[in-house]
C-alpha cells in the first residue's frame, strides 16, 4: 500500500468528521462572538468582538434592536474591541489574561477561539486563505 495515499485518505476522514462536528448545536455566549480575520500587510490575525444578547429561543440578538442577527450577509455592526496578534498564542494572552474582565463566559467558547486562532495562524504564516468555521 502507498503510504501517501493512506495519509491521504486518513486526512480526508478526519476532515469529514471535523465538518460533521461543526454542524452541532452550540449554545451561545451571552457576551457576545467574535470575527476572525487576517491582515496580511500587518501579517497579524485579527479578532473583532461583538456584544450580543440571546433571546429567550437562544438566538443571538443585536442588543441595540433586540432582532435576532443574521447568520448569512453582511451586518452593519460596530464592534467593541479589536484585538491583534503575530501568532494564535499572543492573541490569547490578550484576550484571556490581559483583557479584564474577559469578553467571553463559556469554556467551549475559549475553546474554540483557541482552535481558529492557530488554524489563522496557519493560514497566515502558509500565505493561505483562511474563513472562520
Amino acid at each position: 500500500m502507498n503510504p501517501s495515499v493512506s495519509v491521504k485518505t486518513a486526512a480526508e476522514a478526519l476532515k469529514a468528521f471535523d465538518d460533521k462536528l461543526s454542524k452541532r448545536f452550540i449554545q451561545l455566549d451571552p457576551q457576545g462572538y467574535f470575527l476572525i480575520y487576517l491582515d496580511r500587510e500587518a501579517q497579524v490575525i485579527c479578532a473583532k468582538h461583538f456584544t450580543n444578547v440571546i433571546n429567550d429561543k437562544g438566538l443571538a440578538c443585536d442588543p441595540e434592536t433586540g432582532k435576532p442577527l443574521p447568520t448569512k450577509g453582511t451586518v452593519q455592526r460596530t464592534h467593541t474591541a479589536l484585538y491583534t496578534g503575530r501568532t494564535a498564542k499572543e492573541l490569547c494572552i490578550k484576550i484571556f489574561e490581559e483583557h479584564k474582565p474577559c469578553p467571553l463566559t463559556y469554556h467551549d467558547h475559549a475553546a474554540y477561539l483557541g482552535r481558529e486562532f492557530v488554524r489563522a495562524e496557519i493560514a497566515l504564516v502558509n500565505g493561505e486563505e483562511y474563513v472562520q468555521d
